[in-house]
């Protein structure tokens, strides 16, 4: 019978200051220091005939193509395999460096820095992998009072965790891969340190010794607009605690009990249609509504969905004045454990399309994945369409191009 094997390291990756943050268009100032680490954070599975997957978790807006490819070359030469088992994904908070991948949408311009990835990337290629024997189980559990949809607080949103853990074969538990579906934006824009934000307090909150990945759900429309209490560490720490309570919780129950073989990896590539932009005057009409629609403080959930929709305008208008290309060319990656399945797609994927392909897939157990392999923007539901929110303003794609998204994940799964 074959052994499951573990290697796991999480890394303290945070830049020095002085350096612009990502997230927030309307943010100013560069970074004045640090609130808490951002991590880059390896966990490995493999067996001794197997490669398995790594998968690379980093406290990141977002992973561009080229970040990408030279994370996963690293994280493969760090443990010896190909770096096409290696998927690399962030966790999308909005108080991490714009330097590591650059810009990722005409909304926030940004230069990618070399001084800042050099040091991530030679981090990632020398860390020490050792690899031990594992137990893999399963669990996931409801988590209420992180997130909400962002747009109507009994609007669609994913809110259970889902927790693969791995115990050393005396019992102690050595890391959790843990996935959950909220926008890490307890910072606002007036924030200028880097932090983690909520997944970072949750991941401290689990264990100091227990090294725990991240990754982030189907978080399009998902965020703590309607439950954060403030905008500073106290809140982070709060929104942290709630997560890992639960989780904690659930570790105290039995879980599914994996089969002890390497995970298995399935990819492929679909090239999507961008959308038909408005004209460049249509484009300042709709800014000019928007801007109209803002009265109040930011504080206010309404007057805050109101300034994301001028945002959203602003930002539209920028990428009917951009070169950009007719399509656009998005991995998608499936990996599989036993009774469990994670996609995951280089989007911001709205939380109805997350119940969509988990519906939809043969697999006992899917978990939706955002944000892995590259960076697209969001991909929106209908209603999001027609309402024109700030999402759906500043997506690529329309609703039949979506579709073939969908439908190109669906497949995959079914494979």
């Amino acid at each position: 019978m074959s052994e499951l094997l573990l290697a796991a390291v999480s890394l303290d990756v945070t830049p020095p200051p002085g350096h612009r943050l990502d997230g927030y268009s309307a943010r100013t100032g560069l970074a004045t220091g640090t609130a808490d680490p951002l991590r880059a954070t390896m966990i490995w599975l493999s067996t001794e005939d197997s490669s398995g997957v790594l998968w690379m978790s980093l406290d990141a807006i977002a992973v561009g193509s080229e970040l990408v490819s030279e994370l996963s070359t690293a994280a493969g030469i760090a443990a010896g395999i190909p770096p096409e088992n290696v998927v690399v994904c962030a966790s999308h908070t909005h108080s991490g460096p714009a330097g590591w991948t650059g810009q990722i949408h005409p909304v926030i311009p940004a230069d990618r820095e070399p001084s800042l990835c050099q040091p991530l990337i030679a981090a990632v290629e020398s860390a020490e992998l050792r690899r031990q024997p594992v137990r893999a189980s399963w669990r996931s559990v409801e988590v209420v009072g992180v997130g909400t949809n962002r747009h109507r607080k009994n609007g669609p949103h994913d809110n259970t965790a889902g927790v693969l853990t791995l115990h050393s074969l005396d019992g102690t538990l050595a890391a959790v891969l843990l996935d959950f579906a909220c926008h890490p934006t307890t910072y606002g824009p007036d924030n200028l340190l880097y932090s983690a934000d909520w997944p970072g307090a949750a991941r401290t909150a689990i264990g100091p010794d227990v090294v725990v990945g991240f990754m982030q759900g189907a978080a399009g429309d998902v965020s703590p607009r309607f439950t954060r209490q403030g905008r500073g560490a106290a809140e982070v720490e709060r929104l942290g605690s709630l997560l890992a309570a639960r989780v904690t919780e659930a570790l105290n129950e039995p879980g599914l009990e994996l089969p002890p073989v390497a995970p298995a990896i399935r990819r492929t590539t679909v090239s999507l249609k961008v959308r038909d932009l408005p004209s460049a005057p249509e484009a300042e009409q709709i800014v000019a509504a928007a801007t109209a629609g803002v009265h109040g403080g930011l504080d206010d959930p309404a007057v805050r969905i109101a300034q994301t929709r001028l945002d959203g305008a602003r930002g539209q208008a920028l990428m009917a004045g951009a070169s950009l290309p007719p399509t656009l060319d998005l991995p998608i990656s499936v990996v599989t454990l036993g009774s469990v399945a994670w996609v995951h797609l280089p989007v911001e994927l709205f939380a109805i399309f997350g119940a969509y392909l988990q519906a939809d897939s043969p697999h006992p157990i899917t978990r939706v994945i955002g944000y892995t392999d590259g960076y697209f923007g969001y991909v929106v539901d209908p209603d999001a369409a027609t309402h024109g929110t700030y999402e759906a303003l500043i997506t690529y794609f329309d609703q039949p191009t979506t579709q073939s998204l969908l439908t190109a994940a669906t497949n995959l799964l079914a494979d």
